[in-house]
């Protein structure tokens, strides 16, 4: 953690909705970072080895998609936390890395809020969404 503040790496193409999820995390009292595809979210998780969750969406257009991103992300950086989401796909978390939650859009701030404090408080069991 930076400072006591989790750091969020947001991953997703959409302007509109990152800066939304940005909003989100940065008002859930963690620092947040953005990138807007895969190829950049890995640049920046090697250049920032603080970031303690990756939320990222699903479709996204380049060199891999969120579940690719996930996977080499939990191969490479086994303890960041990882939230998937997608407006189209839906997934069962079992399909996932292990410790990872997927979420349907539109999502709750809410959710997603309680789901990032739950992680990073290192808790295994979630409530279903």
């Amino acid at each position: 953690m930076n400072e006591g503040k989790a750091v969020v790496l947001v991953v997703e193409d959409s302007a509109l909705i990152r800066m939304g999820a940005v909003d989100l995390v940065v008002s859930a009292g963690y620092e947040a970072l953005e990138a807007h595809d895969a190829d950049e979210a890995i640049r920046i998780l090697e250049l920032r080895p603080d970031i303690d969750l990756v939320f990222t969406d699903v479709q996204m257009p380049g060199t891999m998609d969120g579940i690719k991103l996930s996977r080499y992300i939990r191969d490479r950086w086994p303890s960041v936390k990882l939230i998937l989401a997608s407006g189209t796909a839906i997934l069962e978390e079992s399909s996932l890395p292990e410790g990872s939650r997927f979420f349907s859009k539109p999502y709750t701030d809410h959710a997603i809020a309680d789901a990032m404090a739950r992680m990073l408080s290192n808790e295994n069991s979630f409530p279903a969404t």
